[in-house]
């Protein structure tokens, strides 16, 4: 093909079309501050738990953001092989179809991301890498679908409930970086945190596939496709109600319920308004905000999980 016939974005410097591929399929602007107050959630949650004093190294602390981010990317790299035949042939749109990256220039990327987390634990947080080492396999099992691909893709909630398992797979790195880096024991009341993170998965997961039946798009898989658009938006209040109950339960467990209850409260109930509203309309405009409600929604639960015990000390003291 002559280079006049490919598209100018195609024909820029590798790190300046890495920059256009991150802002549409892994936006760091929206993506990096969520994750932060996952890893700041799960190791706050943790030490509240051990009622241990203050918090950990800052330094630990950003190798673990770090690792989360790149981590969270290399599940969005791997999206791109798994979804490279559907989206050639219905998402022409998207970036590897249209040529802005090559899934071999992916490739490269996703084994240098791997190899620079692991050198980063293995010289700076070494406790850390069972945890990391098990989230690591886990990930490749999910990039081949756990070797049973067209089950899978015949089981739409197998696929769901399976790959989703990467959320408390993820939080065993997270939590770790306070009780396995310290050497402690790690607390029961831990598995309502995961169960928390679990649920959370599902939440954003169907929220960012409930469309309007007029917004549907052939070859896109969607719960609203599978499941009704009014059925899949019941599932995903549901969901938001069960992780509702389990953040309220995780508060209880470091003393706080009735707080973390009115909190939660209102990004629940606006969520609530906007899906009962969809059941009844299936305005699209209204199933084009359950991807940002679902990240409102992550970010409150862990917001209130790992903030609000240094806020309530902070304010006992006073």
């Amino acid at each position: 093909m002559r280079s006049d016939a490919i598209p100018a974005e195609n024909q820029r410097p590798l790190w300046r079309r890495l920059t256009i591929y991150q802002s549409e399929r892994f936006p760091f602007v929206q993506n990096a501050p969520l994750l932060a107050i996952f890893a700041f959630a799960s190791v706050s949650f943790s030490r509240s738990l051990r009622q241990a004093p203050g918090f950990i190294p800052l330094g630990s602390f950003a190798v673990g953001v770090v690792t989360v981010v790149t981590f969270f990317l290399l599940l969005r790299i791997a999206d791109e092989f798994k979804d490279a035949e559907d989206d050639a042939r219905y998402r022409p749109y998207r970036a590897v179809p249209r040529g802005l990256v090559t899934l071999k220039e992916l490739g490269w990327i996703a084994a240098i991301l791997v190899l620079v987390i692991l050198a980063l634990n293995a010289f700076l947080l070494p406790r850390l890498l069972p945890a990391l080492g098990a989230a690591l396999v886990y990930f490749a099992l999910m990039s081949k679908e756990f070797f049973v691909r067209a089950w899978l893709r015949r089981h739409p909630i197998a696929y769901m409930l399976s790959h989703m398992m990467i959320m408390p797979v993820a939080d065993l790195y997270t939590t770790g970086l306070d009780w396995l880096n310290e050497r402690a024991s790690a607390s029961h009341g831990l598995l309502i945190f995961l169960a928390v993170s679990y649920l959370n998965g599902m939440v954003l997961e169907i929220g960012r596939k409930t469309r309007s039946p007029q917004t549907e798009e052939e070859g896109v898989e969607t719960y609203s496709a599978l499941w009704g658009s009014r059925r899949a938006t019941i599932t995903w209040l549901i969901l938001m109600m069960g992780s509702y109950v389990l953040a309220v339960l995780a508060a209880s467990a470091i003393g706080f319920p009735w707080e973390a209850f009115a909190l939660l409260a209102i990004p629940f109930g606006l969520a609530l308004i906007r899906g009962i509203t969809f059941t009844r309309t299936l305005e699209p405009k209204i199933a084009q905000r359950f991807e940002s409600l679902s990240g409102v929604w992550i970010f409150s639960t862990y917001a209130v999980l790992g903030l609000l015990p240094y806020a309530l000390r902070f304010f006992r003291v006073l």
